[in-house]
């Protein structure tokens, strides 16, 4: 038992690049001193939170609400379009990419997470996938989102919902682990048209032009 664990310790490598290890050190910091102890809901320090996200690489619109105890591990990792509000201490884990369309809300304490261990493997290295947020999406309080999930455009995720495989678009999930409870009953062209439209001011997979 003890060679055991000796070996699992002993074997386990942190296999992040040194530059993104001094990233997030200077990235902890600023988070701490500069995005964390802001004020919440005064338009000036939105406008200073998202700022300092773009700064570290994050490529989302400047008028985007990140609420001061949200949590991004990496901003240059974060990708996200217009109308995206990201409530209370939600926590994003962005090892790898996460993308997030236009209108999306998170609610409190919802968990996005890219990465994970390889259980079968007595070193446990580190497994990642990236997480792809749809247009339209909201997902609801404490809600968890396992890697390598895609959620479909229009898809609504219940409170405290484990969602751990994709989600259709226009859907509404629910439960441990998620399931389709229903479809969401809203005028898809609509909305499709509303997306459409802020994608010709900010594109989601392309440069502003």
């Amino acid at each position: 038992m003890k060679s055991s664990y000796r070996q699992a310790y002993k074997f386990y490598k942190n296999e992040f690049p040194f530059w993104q290890k001094c990233a997030r050190v200077v990235w902890s910091c600023v988070y701490v001193l500069f995005f964390r102890f802001t004020f919440a809901r005064i338009y000036p320090f939105q406008l200073w939170r998202n700022l300092l996200l773009r700064l570290f690489g994050a490529r989302t619109w400047y008028q985007a609400q990140y609420f001061p105890s949200a949590k991004i591990w990496a901003p240059w990792n974060l990708r996200t379009g217009r109308s995206v509000a990201i409530d209370e201490n939600v926590d994003i884990y962005n090892v790898a990419p996460i993308t997030m369309g236009h209108m999306v809300s998170i609610s409190r304490r919802a968990f996005l997470c890219t990465a994970s261990h390889d259980i079968s493997d007595v070193g446990r290295p580190l497994t990642t996938a990236p997480i792809k947020i749809g247009s339209g999406v909201w997902i609801g309080a404490e809600a968890y989102i396992g890697p390598g999930v895609t959620i479909g455009d229009g898809a609504v995720i219940a409170a405290r919902a484990v969602v751990v495989k994709d989600v259709p678009a226009w859907t509404v999930v629910g439960g441990n682990p998620a399931r389709v409870i229903k479809e969401r009953p809203v005028s898809k062209a609509e909305w499709e048209d509303a997306f459409a439209e802020l994608e010709e001011t900010f594109p989601i997979n392309g440069k502003e032009e």
